[in-house]
């Protein structure tokens, strides 16, 4: 029997050579055994992440529909911590560091399941999740300037003057008028992580289907 070289791989002819490269085996790695329930359990999986994050990027923002999900409790509650952790590092990072944490902590999980796991699409989740948090972040962005949006403690910002994270971010900068756009761009980026992360997931399906099939 002829012995395959590196480079005759499944994962290194469906990349294209690009598993060659360190990024490319860090993020495209499969990983090194997967029973047909996990496949068809990770398909499964994914395709309720497809329907569920296209709905995410159909919301418009500016209602703040997806503030009314269940997936925002989730998001707050992280939100929240991020505020506690940022704070030895002064005011501002204090007020920035819950909107930071709560999209930096699904990164964190993608990183510790690409280099602990070794498992892309668990990562591809976690960076769908990120994208969704970035969306969340979005209608708290394009609040600050009108504060209607409910907070944590009750009431909405215009009861509770200065406890609006991104007014007291924007405002000192002069920003405040341009709420709407930095929201605008902050969805938009968030949709393109989502919609990325579903991309790098269906593609480790398909490696780890070719894995399994050889």
């Amino acid at each position: 029997m002829e012995e395959q070289g590196p480079g005759d791989s499944p994962l290194s002819k469906a990349t294209g050579g690009y598993s060659r490269t360190f990024l490319g085996r860090f993020l495209f790695s499969p990983r090194a055994s997967i029973s047909k329930t996990e496949l068809i359990a990770y398909l499964v999986i994914w395709i309720v992440f497809v329907a569920w994050g296209i709905s995410f990027v159909l919301m418009d923002y500016q209602s703040n529909e997806i503030g009314r999900s269940w997936l925002h409790n989730v998001d707050l509650i992280f939100h929240e911590a991020g505020h506690v952790i940022f704070q030895p590092f002064g005011r501002t990072m204090m007020i920035l560091g819950g909107s930071l944490f709560q999209v930096l902590l699904p990164l964190v999980l993608m990183l510790a399941f690409l280099n602990k796991n070794r498992d892309g699409f668990a990562a591809s989740m976690c960076l769908w999740w990120s994208g969704q948090s970035l969306m969340d972040v979005a209608p708290y962005i394009a609040d600050a300037s009108v504060l209607r949006l409910p907070l944590l403690g009750g009431g909405i910002g215009a009861d509770s003057p200065g406890m609006h994270d991104w007014a007291n971010l924007l405002r000192p900068k002069g920003w405040l008028q341009y709420d709407q756009q930095i929201a605008s761009v902050v969805d938009f980026i968030g949709s393109g992580v989502l919609l990325m992360a579903l991309a790098w997931g269906g593609f480790m399906l398909y490696l780890y289907y070719r894995q399994s099939i050889t």
